[in-house]
Parts: structure tokens; C-alpha cells; sequence
């Protein structure tokens, strides 16, 4: 009799390797779930800084303005900020703005304080836009300390690098569907093309601030290890090659430097260049010098420094716009990472793609949480949180900003920001159903508008600038509000 037949078991067979397509994505979405949150409190308020000159102008919008200072102008600045810093500890630096058409005020900075001066060099005003500086510290360092927090933005800027190339590897079609848009499916899908698109569309921008946000960013961890491995440590020569070298200093009282000579002489030196910043190292002191960085016309570099001794005679200058071609490259890292060339035109598309960029982050994470409710793994505290994210980022920036109105330049804005953000994901944890990202955003634009509507009532600005901001506000968050709030109460109906 023949043997029973036998079914052999099955040898189990190993899953086939992941493709490079499926390792991207599933490094992309590592990457993005571990960067989200903070890229995109970083994308935001870099949208919003770019134009960081005009806000300054929004926050304080009556102060009397200048095109011009004169040579003798920024003297009689000097003379009078110092005089009125009788008694105050000495001041190192000694900074003076120069008005320019984004800003069309000079201000004068010390260790102590800054302050506004009108066209004859006579004080007019405290500097007090602290929301506007508030911003700036929260994107380029998280409102940590200031070393570390320039590091940790920096490595974001890696990070972001890393998104972009493996979302442009985990997606091989990404260019030639760059047009696709399929907003008339659900909203997964819809929600996964604006998240392609946009990515495709603001690809060489994002590349661009990631690498330029790194340089900066990382920048004082390299110049430490260089300086450990050619200067015995010494951080100073190593960003004098770079920013040039610093005459040693010599304490000793003298008369405050000669300004007005040193602006002259910049003038004759480099005929057609606009200064922005005259720095006086020291002031009165015998140690003493002067700075003056100016801008060239259709160069990317932030500026050249041409230094002066105490009298304005001229000592040179640092290179910058035609040195060796690294020093170049570093002065015109800032400018190309925060859109400060070319003008409004220039600012405004920045503005945009950095729109484009928070909504490529928000709709990122936005389709992973999708995918896990598809699975089975939905988490509402999760979503509510995100929404918080998303949409109590800007709700908290605008409640720094009424903290400052209702408190003064001087209150603990980045306290009050952090706390607010802190007390939304608690409220998301204890209550998800209310922190909906429906609920979030009609509250959020309902503050821009009447934060908008509250300046124009409050303050009363007089010139175009103010005005111009409050009335796009006004109507950008009228119109949000009405497409996807209104729409949605009449279709209800």
C-alpha cells in the first residue's frame, strides 16, 4: 500500500526588498513626522519676517519718518543718544540705521536702548517693536539661547534638505504630474496633490532657505572647529576671515568718534553705494573706530564694510564684495535666505513660498494622521493636536502681539506665546472634539481680522505702509473666512 501523500509545508517566503521608492518615502515621512511640529512654527514666522522692516513701521506706526541723514545729522544722533546716556554704563557699540525706503527712519542703537532720531539727528522716540523682534528670535532660534538656538534651527535647515530629497525620490512622477491637481476627489487625495504640487512648485526656493538657514545656522559650529584645528581654539580669527579683523581695543577716555568724515569719505570711496549701518567700536574712547556697511546696487551680498579710524579717515575695506569668492558667498547667504533683495516684489514671493512651505508641512503630517485612521490607529487627541499646531501657531503669535499692546514693549512675549501654545495642547489632550482644526482656523481668522480692524481703530496709522497691511489682512482673512466657513453655514442651509 502506497504511502499517504503528504502536503509538504509551505517554505515561508521572505517579503520581496523595499524599493528605493519605498525606503525614501519611509524615510521622508521619519524625517517629517520628527521635524513637523517646530518646521513648521519656523516656515511660519519666516513668511512673516520677511517683511520684518514693515512690520516694524505696522507696530509703530506714528513715529516721524525720514528719507535722509545727513552726514552732519548722524553726528548730532551720536552726540545726543550719548548725551542722554549720562550716567549708564559705557556702551561698546554705537549703531545708527539709516533710513531706507522699507524703512524710512534712522535709529540709533546702544547697549542700553535705541531710539528713533527725525532728519536733524534730534531724538523723536523709543525703538519699541518688540513683537517684530519677538518674531525674529522665534524663527531664527526658537527663543532658546542664542548659540544653541541658531544650532537647532541650522539642523532644521539639514532636515528640511532631507525632506525635499526624499520626497522627490519616494515620488518618481512628481515632476511630470506637476500640474495635477485632483480636487474634486476626497479630500485625502486632494490634500495629497496640494502636498506633491506645492512641493514641486517651491522646490528650488525650499533648497535654497534650507542650505542658506544651515550655513547661518551651523555656521558658529563650524567656525569652533576650525578654530580648534588651526587658531588653538581662538573663535576671533577664524570670523576674521570672513568679517575682517578688530583693532585692539584701548580704554583709555577720548572725544567721540568723527561720523560725519567717515560717512563723507565712504561716499567719495565708493561712489553709488547706500549706506545702512555706521557702527562706532568703543565710542570714546582712543581705541575707537567706525564701520560702514553699505549696500551695492544689483549684488547679493548684504553689504560691504569699510572701515575708518576715529577721525573718518579711511582704513579699507573688509572685501566683501571683492574678495575671495567664499567671502562673497557667505555675506550673500543672508540676503538669499531672507528675501532681502529686489525690493516689495521680491518679499511678497517670498512670502508665498513660504505659505507654500507651511502648507506642504501641515498637509504632510495631515496625511500620515489620515492614513492611520484608515488603519485603525486613529488618535482624535492626535489630530486635535496637530490642529493646534497648524492653526493655534498664528493664534498665539497674534496673542504676543495683544500682550505687548496691552502691557507694553517690555512684557515677556515669548512667555506668553509658549505658555498660550502650551495651554491649546493641554485643552487638545483634555478635550480633543473642541480643538478641531474647523473650530481652530474660523477663530484664528476671525483674530486677524479684528486685530486688523483694531489697529486701524486704536492706533490710527497715517502713512501707506500700516494702512496697506491692516486692508490686505482685513481682506485675506475676510475672504478664508467666507470660503470655507461661509460656504459651509449655506450649504447647511
Amino acid at each position: 500500500m502506497n504511502a499517504p501523500f503528504r502536503i509538504k509545508a509551505a517554505t515561508p517566503v521572505a517579503p520581496p526588498p523595499a524599493t528605493l521608492v519605498q525606503r525614501a518615502l519611509g524615510g521622508h515621512a521619519a524625517i517629517g513626522l520628527l521635524a513637523s511640529a517646530l518646521l513648521y512654527i519656523i516656515a511660519l514666522t519666516g513668511s512673516v519676517i520677511v517683511i520684518h522692516d514693515r512690520w516694524q513701521r505696522w507696530e509703530q506706526p506714528n513715529i516721524a519718518e525720514t528719507a535722509t541723514l545727513s552726514p552732519a545729522a548722524a553726528q548730532a544722533a551720536m552726540i545726543a543718544v550719548a548725551a542722554s546716556e549720562a550716567g549708564k554704563p559705557r556702551t561698546t557699540h554705537l549703531y545708527i540705521r539709516m533710513p531706507t525706503p522699507d524703512l524710512p527712519r534712522a535709529v540709533v542703537t546702544t547697549d542700553n536702548g535705541a531710539w528713533y532720531v527725525d532728519g536733524a539727528g534730534r531724538v523723536v522716540g523709543r525703538e519699541a517693536h518688540a513683537w517684530t523682534e519677538f518674531v525674529i528670535g522665534l524663527h531664527e532660534y526658537l527663543h532658546l539661547p542664542a548659540t544653541l538656538g541658531l544650532i537647532v534651527v541650522g539642523a532644521f535647515g539639514v532636515l528640511l534638505v532631507g525632506l525635499v530629497v526624499t520626497g522627490v525620490l519616494a515620488h518618481p512622477r512628481i515632476i511630470r504630474d506637476a500640474f495635477r491637481l485632483r480636487t474634486r476627489h476626497d479630500g485625502q487625495l486632494a490634500r495629497a496633490d496640494w502636498h506633491n504640487r506645492l512641493g514641486v512648485w517651491t522646490l528650488p526656493f525650499v533648497l535654497a532657505i534650507a542650505l542658506t538657514g544651515a550655513f547661518i545656522g551651523l555656521g558658529s559650529v563650524g567656525a569652533t572647529l576650525l578654530a580648534r584645528a588651526y587658531t588653538n581654539g581662538a573663535i576671533e580669527p577664524v570670523y576674521a576671515t570672513i568679517f575682517g579683523n578688530e583693532p585692539k581695543p584701548d580704554a583709555a577716555r577720548g572725544p567721540l568718534p568723527d561720523l560725519a568724515a567717515a560717512i563723507r569719505n565712504q561716499a567719495a570711496q565708493a561712489p553709488g553705494t547706500t549706506p545702512t549701518y555706521v557702527i562706532a567700536h568703543d565710542p570714546g574712547t582712543r581705541g575707537q573706530h567706525v564701520q560702514i556697511i553699505a549696500e551695492h546696487p544689483r549684488r547679493l551680498i548684504y553689504g560691504e564694510t569699510y572701515v575708518f579710524d576715529g577721525r573718518g579717515v579711511a582704513h579699507g575695506k573688509v572685501g566683501l564684495s571683492d574678495g575671495p569668492i567664499g567671502r562673497q558667498a557667505a555675506a550673500s547667504a543672508y540676503n538669499l535666505h531672507f528675501g532681502n533683495f529686489g525690493g516689495l516684489a521680491v518679499e511678497l514671493v517670498y512670502m508665498l513660498l513660504g505659505v507654500g512651505l507651511c502648507v506642504i508641512t501641515a498637509t504632510g503630517t495631515s496625511l500620515w494622521l489620515e492614513k492611520r485612521r484608515r488603519r485603525g490607529l486613529h488618535s482624535r487627541r492626535m489630530a486635535a493636536c496637530w490642529a493646534v499646531v497648524v492653526w493655534g501657531t498664528p493664534l498665539a503669535l497674534l496673542g504676543a502681539l495683544w500682550l505687548r499692546g496691552a502691557a507694553g514693549p517690555d512684557a515677556p512675549l515669548a512667555a506668553g506665546f509658549w505658555g498660550l501654545m502650551l495651554a491649546m495642547l493641554v485643552g487638545a489632550l483634555v478635550r480633543p472634539g473642541l480643538a478641531t482644526a474647523v473650530r481652530l482656523r474660523a477663530v484664528a481668522l476671525s483674530a486677524i481680522l479684528g486685530t486688523a480692524i483694531g489697529h486701524v481703530v486704536l492706533l490710527r496709522p497715517v502713512t501707506a505702509g500700516p494702512i496697506a497691511i491692516d486692508a490686505v489682512a482685513v481682506v485675506l482673512a475676510g475672504a478664508t473666512l467666507w470660503l470655507f466657513h461661509g460656504r459651509r453655514a449655506t450649504s447647511a442651509a
